[in-house]
């Protein structure tokens, strides 16, 4: 039985742990080569050992999403490495929430710069690329869809009390998304996204008091949810949990295979059913 998405070149962002990671290795599981990228190398080379152990081909890409010099880094690894670019998910993000009053400049910046500076950076280095490669395909009667998927939040959809800063970066990518669907549909590619509810990542996951902290771009960041408010949280999801990595990966997948080659612009809720937050 032929993979679905055999031979085709995809990028992930923020996929050497979590979500990410997820969806590498579903899309490497249907005959993607993969770029995968994390913050650091070491969770980033497990990724791309476990896709090369499972017989699939993977390289990775390093480094902060937010760095200037990044989608030219990340583009070029995937031309230079595997001569193509097909898939581009834009995964990678994290949160640090406040209050508008006690938000800070900082905190505001680097949120909008992860979630919305870097996706938009990606697919402006990508767009050459893209378009010669639409050309070489339509020169040559071929027919090749090339697909990117954006990723959203429920607090980009509805607010979310103590994230303006992410929910503003998120409403951002869905506007993102409807616009380049509308400009790339001429060089045969669709443009889409997925909101997210809540998904038990490193990032949720619950702890005793809230206070655990991960190191992102050499900022100490509160991660964690009181494992009461998690209950809560799941109590109101109709489907009365919360998602999974795997489950947040096939929302993904649905847009990346041949039959959503005529989907584009489009916005999926991956919430358990849970339609306002």
């Amino acid at each position: 039985m032929s993979l679905k998405l055999e031979g085709k070149v995809a990028l992930v962002t923020g996929s050497g742990r979590g979500i990410g990671r997820s969806i590498a290795l579903k899309l490497a599981g249907e005959g993607a080569r993969l770029v995968i990228n994390d913050l650091d190398a070491e969770p980033a080379m497990e990724t791309v050992e476990a896709i090369r152990a499972a017989g699939g081909e993977a390289i990775a890409c390093a480094g902060s999403v937010s760095a200037p010099d990044f989608a030219e880094r990340f583009i070029g690894t995937a031309v230079e490495g595997f001569k193509g670019l097909d898939i581009i998910v834009n995964n990678a993000g994290y949160t640090w929430d406040s209050v508008v009053q006690k938000m800070t400049d900082e905190q505001w910046y680097a949120i909008l710069d992860v979630h919305l500076t870097a996706p938009f950076r990606i697919l402006r280095a990508a767009q050459p690329v893209i378009r010669s490669l639409a050309k070489a395909d339509a020169d040559a009667g071929r027919r090749n869809v090339r697909k990117i998927v954006n990723i959203s939040s429920v607090a980009g959809l509805f607010g979310n009390a103590g994230q303006t800063n992410y929910a503003v970066a998120k409403a951002g990518i869905t506007g993102m998304t409807r616009t380049l669907a509308k400009e790339w549909g001429r060089i045969d590619t669709t443009v889409n996204c997925v909101a997210y509810g809540l998904i038990r990542t490193r990032l949720t996951e619950a702890t005793a008091d809230a206070r655990s902290t991960a190191t992102i771009d050499g900022r100490d960041i509160r991660i964690g949810v009181n494992p009461d408010v998690m209950e809560m949280m799941a109590r109101s999801i109709p489907l009365g949990r919360a998602g999974t990595s795997e489950e947040a990966a096939g929302a993904v997948y649905l847009f990346c295979i041949p039959e959503s080659d005529y989907v584009s612009g489009q916005v999926l809720m991956c919430t358990g059913g849970l339609t306002g937050i």
